[in-house]
């Protein structure tokens, strides 16, 4: 049996290497962050890419937030290196390889800047003045409160005379579904058109000025259709009475 003592053999020290490559990499990722930076700041938005093209190969710069993601290296001849990634870091030889384009790339970049240098130069920023809107959500707040205090009034009738603390009145206008849900003889909400249909009436805000200006002027259709309902029950107990 051969013991280890007997092996003549000498077991190299790698972390001279890995302790090199852990140099090079922070150097390059300190570097290659302050790009992506740059790249996200003239791209926009939170996360995206950009390809930077050599003579040897096309690097790709990915970033998130701001933050350098990943550099990707790909050669011309085949094959692809992560320089910097969220993975375990490069071998060594194909890292070195990568390396020795690093500065095409960089050159790359900085003609990518250069390039957008007075791409804005042209652009107008005298812009018209910006309309407001004040007037519009008054008058819809106006014809709103209206249309509130009718449907509270129809709310309290309801109540009165069905004696449920819940319920609901629905009646067709001109071929659209009006629904007027209560809670006791408080308006929950006016729906005009159905489960998905708009609300004039809710507890979650005023509705838009263009969804009034469709539907107010039918508001009238609905207390009319809410009458007729009343006068037929007062009808129809007339009726029994008799």
């Amino acid at each position: 049996m051969t013991h280890l003592t007997e092996l003549d053999v000498d077991a190299s020290d790698v972390s001279v290497v890995t302790n090199r490559r852990e140099e090079v990499l922070a150097a390059v990722r300190d570097h290659a962050g302050g790009i992506a930076y740059n790249v996200a700041r003239i791209e926009g938005g939170d996360y995206g890419r950009r390809a930077f093209s050599t003579d040897r190969g096309e690097w790709t710069v990915k970033y998130e937030a701001g933050e350098l993601e990943f550099l990707l290296y790909e050669p011309r001849g085949g094959g692809k290196t992560y320089v910097i990634s969220m993975q375990s870091p490069a071998a060594p030889e194909p890292l070195a390889r990568a390396l020795e384009d690093y500065g095409a790339f960089v050159a790359a970049y900085n003609d990518y800047v250069a390039s957008l240098e007075g791409v804005l130069d042209a652009v107008n920023a005298d812009f018209p003045a910006v309309e407001s809107a004040e007037s519009v959500a008054a008058e819809r707040d106006r014809v709103v409160d209206r249309i509130e205090s009718c449907c509270g009034r129809v709310a309290g009738e309801l109540h009165r005379h069905e004696g449920t603390e819940y319920g609901t009145f629905t009646a067709r206008v001109d071929g659209t579904r009006w629904e007027l849900k209560r809670e006791a003889d408080a308006v929950s909400y006016l729906r005009v058109g159905g489960s998905g249909g708009v609300y004039l009436l809710s507890q979650y805000g005023p509705p838009a000025a263009t969804d009034v200006r469709e539907y107010a002027p039918r508001f009238g259709g609905f207390v009319s259709a809410y009458n007729d309902h009343v006068a037929g029950l007062a009808l129809d107990l007339e009726r029994i009475e008799r």
